[in-house]
């Protein structure tokens, strides 16, 4: 197992047998291995000592730690977050290698189609699992997600049991921070989906640049034999694949691409798409879900399924929770709860609504940005939700540490006089909520943006049960 990470030196015996491997000192059982790895917040190579004190045998470290105990092996890497991955990976007997792992990175539309493939391969009669913001599904079997993409070692832990339940497909969200952290580092992708990158993430990241490189990163690490699907409308999918061994295939809505989808008739309930030359009917709208729908369809094709009856069943999947999930009153009232927290995200919901409304028909935002997060976005998102709704009531997002006032008056600091004429604050979004719904008639949108499937709000490091879309349900009423 040791002998497969690229040591720079070591003590002791580096082909040492271990009991597992622990990357949190308080884990550490008799005879660990234990991973000093360099987090955002802390270093693990403070907790080598700990470590030790549980048991660890062996210590893979970036620096080797002076008056280390003789009886302790030491291997010094260059970088432990990439050897965790790989260590993590042999320990679980690369399970990336038993299966079909596909990819699925961007800032928007991530969990919207590693959803939908893993919902589709289901259908079709293949064992599938899924990594996702919102949940993990290893085959019928549900586990809570913790991270858009776990650690390696539980990310292999998971990979692990799908091969072990029969798992043949994988799909898994790739986040930035994954790629910039090495947890996929030591799996095998049999492919990589592109959806687009617009700005996120750089609380974490050092600029637009920084987060594009993570995001490539991933297409640079595929190997050949894999396929690298990216979406040629977006203007980065050629820099995305500029560097990759993977076989690159494209698909667009708007421009010359290997896989196509045209939309026929666009509404408020559903949209009829051409994919790939057959018509198909979808309960999903928009644009951008027709482009989400394309690249689950392209995905499906490179990995060999076939055409009739991917488009069959296809047409059958429903809303992804808190991705443009839609509720509807019997008197006909009808609301929108989308993940919307980037400015591209939410202003690809307004213009779809705008796009499909009738003349008579307003819409009414709720929204808010999180707290200990890229405070630039804040009046960009405000700016744009103002511009495109008839009525905009900013609310608490998950403050987080912060104050919601402070992240309140960022955001109206993005509006002009003229603009904060429909714009009103209540912070409390349950009453936020409540007021759109008072204030919109039958026939007008409610847009509650970003939070989407999220079931709690966190403020001061406290995670409170609340859910837009129960909140709406009992307001609607």
């Amino acid at each position: 197992m040791i002998r497969n990470v690229d040591l720079m030196r070591h003590l002791g015996d580096a082909g040492r047998g271990v009991s597992g491997i622990f990357q949190d000192s308080r884990s550490v059982i008799p005879d660990g291995l234990f991973v000093a790895v360099r987090g955002s917040r802390t270093d693990g190579h403070r907790y080598i000592a700990q470590a030790i004190e549980k048991g660890a045998t062996v210590v893979v470290c970036e620096e080797i730690p002076s008056g280390l105990n003789p009886g302790i092996t030491c291997l010094q890497v260059s970088n432990t977050s990439e050897a965790l991955g790989i260590l993590a990976s042999e320990w679980y007997d690369h399970p990336s290698r038993k299966l079909r792992l596909v990819g699925v990175t961007g800032t928007n539309g991530k969990t919207t189609i590693a959803t939908l493939l893993y919902r589709l391969f289901e259908q079709m009669g293949y064992k599938a699992g899924l990594v996702s913001t919102i949940q993990y599904m290893i085959h019928d079997f549900a586990v809570p997600a913790t991270h858009t993409t776990p650690d390696a070692l539980n990310l292999n832990r998971l990979l692990h049991e799908m091969v072990s339940a029969g798992v043949e497909y994988a799909f898994m969200e790739v986040s930035s921070h994954a790629m910039a952290q090495k947890r996929a580092s030591g799996l095998k992708f049999a492919g990589g989906i592109f959806t687009n990158i617009t700005r996120d993430h750089l609380d974490y990241h050092h600029g637009f640049d920084d987060y594009l490189r993570a995001k490539k990163s991933f297409f640079d690490s595929l190997p050949e034999g894999s396929f690298a699907l990216v979406n040629a409308d977006e203007s980065h999918s050629r820099i995305m694949v500029q560097n990759t061994r993977a076989t690159v295939k494209t698909y667009a809505l708007k421009t010359m691409a290997d896989y196509r989808c045209k939309i026929i008739e666009p509404g408020l309930d559903g949209m009829l798409l051409n994919i790939g030359g057959r018509e198909m009917s979808t309960g999903f709208i928009g644009e951008f879900n027709a482009s989400n729908l394309l690249a689950v369809y392209s995905a499906s094709m490179e990995n060999g399924l076939d055409q009739e009856e991917t488009i069959r069943q296809l047409s059958t999947l429903g809303a992804v929770p808190g991705r443009f999930e839609t509720l509807r009153t019997e008197s006909g009232q009808r609301a929108v709860v989308d993940y919307a927290h980037t400015p591209d995200a939410l202003e690809n919901v307004l213009k779809t609504l705008n796009r499909l409304r009738r003349a008579d028909n307003r819409i009414f935002t709720v929204v808010g940005a999180g707290g200990d997060r890229d405070k630039g976005k804040r009046p960009i998102m405000a700016r744009i939700a103002a511009s495109l709704s008839h009525q905009l009531i900013l609310t608490s997002d998950n403050p987080r540490s912060e104050d919601p006032e402070s992240i309140l008056d960022d955001m109206e600091g993005g509006l002009q006089k003229e603009e904060r004429k429909n714009v009103i604050r209540i912070t409390d979004r349950r009453e936020a909520i409540r007021a759109a719904v008072m204030m919109a008639g039958l026939e007008d949108i409610i847009l509650v943006a970003g939070k989407g499937h999220e079931t709690y709000q966190e403020v001061k490091g406290v995670r409170y049960p609340f859910d837009d879309r129960e909140v709406l349900r009992e307001f609607m009423r």
